[in-house]
């Protein structure tokens, strides 16, 4: 079964629920990265998933 890949389209809607700031997509570790709260939201079968509790600390 193949992982359905993340539509980088979505960062225009999508922000920090942390910081309320723009996100930067990483596609190498599959996380969407907010600089300003110094998290990365996972991204898991093309679904990000933004919740702080499961962001992990960069």
């Amino acid at each position: 079964m193949t992982e359905t890949p993340f539509d980088p389209k979505m960062l225009e809607a999508l922000v920090c629920p942390h910081s309320h700031t723009r996100l930067r997509y990483d596609a190498e570790k599959q996380e969407l990265v907010s600089e300003a709260a110094k998290l990365a939201y996972p991204i898991r079968n093309g679904i990000p998933i933004m919740l702080v509790d499961e962001a992990r600390a960069i």
